[in-house]
């Protein structure tokens, strides 16, 4: 498993094909939600199993604070670590730019997966393109 940077256009649309793939075809989050204006902004990652794209995420950073977005896991790559080896891999691009706090808003099935990491939940429920969700922070 190995977590990249996104560096080149063909990575970059690797990366929304995964997010297309997971959010807007499993999750029916419309395509106009998923792919936003912060695209530009952001920074994007890829995550890679066996040389295969299998998982997606991406960074901005807002006031200081590292904001973890659109982690994604294709199925066939789900509960064998992906999840957590992007959020690792954004986790030490976050502390190699001197970014001492994280923030995400998790959909809330999968509290449970970002509190092991060491996330807590910092907001009551809230809903986003139809999916309930929560605030989640993590002090680095």
């Amino acid at each position: 498993m190995k977590v990249k940077v996104v560096e080149t256009e063909q990575e970059l649309q690797l990366a929304y094909s995964i997010r297309k793939e997971v959010f807007v075809e499993e999750q029916n989050v419309p395509l106009e939600e998923e792919i936003d204006q912060y695209e530009k902004d952001s920074t994007h990652f890829l995550l890679y199993i066996n040389d295969k794209p299998a998982g997606a995420g991406r960074f901005r950073i807002l006031n200081g604070i590292g904001k973890v977005e659109r982690i994604c896991v294709l199925s066939s790559a789900r509960e064998k670590g992906a999840g957590k080896a992007i959020m690792d891999g954004i986790q030490e691009y976050a502390e190699k730019h001197k970014i001492s706090k994280l923030k995400l808003n998790a959909q809330t099935h999968a509290i449970p997966f970002y509190e092991k990491l060491g996330y807590e939940v910092s907001s009551g429920e809230f809903m986003d393109a139809g999916i309930p969700h929560k605030s989640m922070v993590k002090t680095l």
